[in-house]
């Protein structure tokens, strides 16, 4: 059985592969509009990471074709690109990932469509995007945060746990229980599992060579979610609008380092107070 932890040699040749999967997610990002479809976005992730030297390694999970996973509105997570237009006010999360050199690297990221939103309540609708979206950012990286210093890996994801009972005060939040962060390296999807809250036994050892990506995904409601005939997206039951967070996380004899960033994750670490340390 292949070891959870990498050598010092392995996290550094998984730095490039979350380089190219930010600069993917950089380039959806600033594409972003209203009209735009997701399979227009899905489009220009494919070509950054072709022009890169690397594959989509989403195209490499069994029945899927696509480059990124595009969730709209009330789907939280896996939803499958089409030719939709995208609506002012749409909350949409992309997934990416790219495979360079063997090495993975995995981020999703929630947008909302700029411009006044042509629906019922778009006041709250709003509102409960913008703050389910801020919410399951925080909760990502106060997971990540906990990286530097946890013991095992059930204190991240009591960390997460934690900072999203924070904002309920703000309103309801569903933490999906039956999807999780996961480990990552030659594969895009490997042990340990990653939970968004804490669970009874602590886990594996959190220690250098560990790499894992921690991704909360949110309702503005109940956790509870359908799949769709399409056996792809997960869907809020409620109808709330969803979010989707999560970066690629390597822990080494130094530090922490994020590799879906492009500055390791400082910008988000430093209100948590944590440095993060390029991999050695």
């Amino acid at each position: 059985m292949r070891s959870i932890y990498k050598s010092p040699e392995e996290l550094r040749l998984m730095v490039p592969a979350g380089l190219l999967t930010s600069q993917a997610l950089d380039a959806v990002e600033a594409a972003i509009r209203p009209g735009i479809s997701t399979l227009e976005l899905d489009a220009i992730a494919e070509r950054v990471i072709l022009d890169g030297g690397g594959e989509s390694n989403f195209q490499l999970v069994e029945d899927y074709a696509h480059t990124v996973c595009a969730s709209v509105n009330d789907v939280v997570v896996h939803g499958i690109p089409n030719e939709t237009p995208l609506q002012p006010g749409d909350i949409v999360s992309i997934d990416c990932g790219a495979q360079l050199n063997g090495w993975n690297g995995d981020s999703a990221r929630t947008f909302i469509v700029p411009g006044e939103p042509q629906r019922e309540n778009a006041e709250q609708w709003l509102q409960d995007a913008r703050r389910t979206s801020a919410a399951a950012q925080a909760a990502m990286w106060a997971g990540i945060a906990a990286v530097a210093s946890a013991r095992h890996l059930n204190d991240v994801g009591g960390a997460i746990e934690d900072e999203i009972d924070m904002h309920l005060d703000e309103g309801p939040l569903g933490n999906l229980e039956g999807y999780t962060g996961h480990g990552i390296g030659r594969d895009m999807h490997e042990e340990p599992t990653v939970f968004n809250y804490r669970v009874r036994r602590r886990g594996p050892v959190v220690k250098a060579g560990l790499a894992i990506c921690i991704e909360p995904m949110l309702t503005a409601g109940s956790p509870d979610v359908r799949t769709d005939p399409d056996h792809w997206a997960v869907r809020a039951i409620d109808g709330t609008p969803s979010a989707h967070w999560e970066h690629t996380v390597l822990r080494h004899k130094e530090g922490i380092w994020v590799s879906t960033a492009a500055d390791g994750g400082a910008a988000g670490l430093a209100p948590l107070g944590v440095v993060p340390v390029p991999v050695p």
